[in-house]
């Protein structure tokens, strides 16, 4: 499962994939099987930890069947970034360019170890429910029943993945000379959704 990443696009700043998979976590988890892969779109943590690309935490259903099939066999997550839409009427020459995308995406492979204890299971489901909920004014808590608690946790399958390879490809217009770049960050602070705004944003940051 390999990524088409032309030279412009290729990334390899370890702080600026870190930043996509924190960013943007809820991926979508890829492994082959013997007839159809195997896939589920869920949240992934990413830990920097001491392996040489980190680690992901996550967990499904313990009745979606993917989790059965993903012990022994590479799987495959793959974040997507901010994207969107760019006009060659942005480019100092349009008449000599075609309509194209801007986008950043990662790739992350690795074996899903699948944990089998409550407690890690637990301390996994916390350490999510912590990413998502820290900053709110009135962070949820597992304040429930310790029997009704242990129910769910039961009902899920948790794992680590520890990344073995890792593909970046941030297409952000890099294959366009400096005038158009500034041009097309500027055109899509002016489109007024939320991923032009980030587009235009990551262009500043990566694109060069």
């Amino acid at each position: 499962m390999s990524l088409y990443t032309p030279r412009h696009f290729a990334i390899g700043e370890r702080a600026a994939i870190a930043r996509l998979m924190h960013d943007h976590p809820f991926a979508t988890l890829v492994t082959p099987g013997a007839g159809e892969p195997h896939v589920s779109h869920l949240p992934l943590l990413f830990v920097a930890d001491c392996e040489p690309h980190g680690t992901l935490l996550g967990h499904m259903a313990r009745a979606n069947p993917h989790w059965q099939h993903a012990r022994d066999t590479s799987s495959l997550a793959i974040f997507q970034g901010p994207h969107a839409y760019v006009s060659p009427s942005w480019y100092v020459e349009p008449a000599k360019a075609v309509p194209t995308w801007n986008y950043a995406a990662v790739h992350a492979a690795g074996t899903l170890e699948l944990v089998d204890d409550p407690v890690e299971t637990r301390q996994i489901l916390d350490a999510l429910v912590h990413r998502f909920e820290a900053q709110r004014e009135a962070p949820w808590r597992f304040a429930m029943p310790v029997r009704e608690r242990d129910a769910l946790v039961a009902a899920i399958v948790a794992f680590r993945m520890r990344i073995h390879d890792v593909t970046a490809k941030f297409k952000l217009s890099q294959n366009r000379p400096p005038a158009d770049r500034v041009r097309v960050a500027d055109a899509l602070e002016r489109e007024g959704y939320a991923d032009a705004t980030a587009v235009a944003q990551w262009m500043r940051d990566y694109s060069r």
